[in-house]
């Protein structure tokens, strides 16, 4: 539900912390000969993102050189991957993340989805800031160039990040259930347009109300009617935005289901969801999976995916396997 579930990640702050010691350790990790791996994944994935700022800020006074960098350099495949992310700080790797999908060959609309579909305004203007400054390029002009149709119209309006918050009217709700329930029924271009609008700027509380309104004046879910009534990506975000007004939680779970069994374990997608989302509601993911799936995200990940790679998702994923 909405309200009083406690949201937990699986990384914490490490009780103990010595940067200094971290980043020696670390250096020699890393200009051994042979790079030691198990070191990397026992220091990085058991620190929180602020630690490991603070590392790359001692291994830059230490050895002058850039942590990041020695990582893309030392590191390869989708290890690289989850090692360089566990790097960036939330707005930079949601940023990174958004660059890499639209300038890469062929745009990543799912990982465009999955970020602008669940973050906050604050989430929002944040990663907008970061991408300035590491790319030098406007997000809202990039996602205007690589996208198109209802669902480039839909995204420009989540990455403005205007969403309101906490204001719930059951008039207006009653008012724009009806309106999606047109839009259902009609689809035109106006139609679509009122639709993604009332998804993209009213509150989460509004929403709830808007859902369950909708319920009753068509007898069936939003998401059902959604899916009767639209395709391709603009319905797929529009459901992304139904699910996480939910449950954010349950919305990833569902997303990690998908990559690792439907597309044959989408490596960017679980190392992206993963990384993201560790200090935030990893722990609820887990148990969402769990509930739903019947196996463990754990098992899961073990059955799929192998060597340090496996080892490192496996420590930012935490916990064992019979918990959840």
């Amino acid at each position: 539900m909405y309200s009083g579930n406690y949201i937990q990640g699986t990384i914490f702050p490490a009780p103990t912390f010595d940067p200094v010691m971290d980043a020696q350790v670390l250096g020699g990790a890393l200009q051994g000969m042979d790079c030691d791996k198990d070191v990397l994944i026992n220091i990085l994935t058991q620190r929180c993102n602020a630690q490991r700022l603070m590392i790359a800020e001692a291994y830059r006074n230490m050895y002058g050189r850039d942590l990041l960098l020695d990582l893309k350099e030392t590191l390869s495949g989708h290890f690289k991957e989850v090692m360089v992310g566990l790097m960036y700080p939330p707005a930079s790797y949601d940023a990174h993340e958004l660059w890499h999908a639209m300038k890469g060959a062929g745009t990543e609309e799912n990982c465009l989805i999955d970020i602008l579909a669940s973050r906050s305004n604050g989430e929002i203007f944040q990663m907008k800031e970061a991408y300035l400054m590491q790319y030098d390029s406007d997000l809202l002009q990039d996602i205007d160039s690589e996208t198109s149709g209802h669902f480039r119209d839909t995204l420009m309006n989540l990455a403005q990040g205007t969403r309101q918050e906490g204001y719930a009217d059951p008039v207006m709700a009653a008012q724009d259930a009806m309106v999606i329930w047109e839009a259902c029924q009609q689809k035109t271009g106006e139609h679509k347009n009122m639709l993604q609008m009332i998804l993209c700027n009213k509150s989460y509380q509004q929403l709830w109300m808007v859902f369950q309104e909708f319920q009753n004046i068509s007898g069936q879910d939003i998401v059902d009617a959604i899916n009767q009534c639209y395709d391709g990506y603009f319905q797929e975000l529009l459901v992304a935005i139904v699910l996480c007004v939910r449950d954010k939680a349950s919305y990833f779970a569902y997303r990690l289901y998908n990559a690792i069994h439907e597309l044959g374990f989408h490596n960017k997608t679980v190392i992206r969801i993963l990384v993201a989302r560790s200090e935030i509601d990893l722990l609820n993911i887990r148990q969402r999976y769990k509930e739903r799936y019947g196996k463990s995200l754990f098992h899961d990940i073990k059955h799929f995916s192998s060597g340090h790679y496996e080892s490192a998702l496996l420590a930012i994923c935490a916990g064992d396997a019979e918990d959840y």
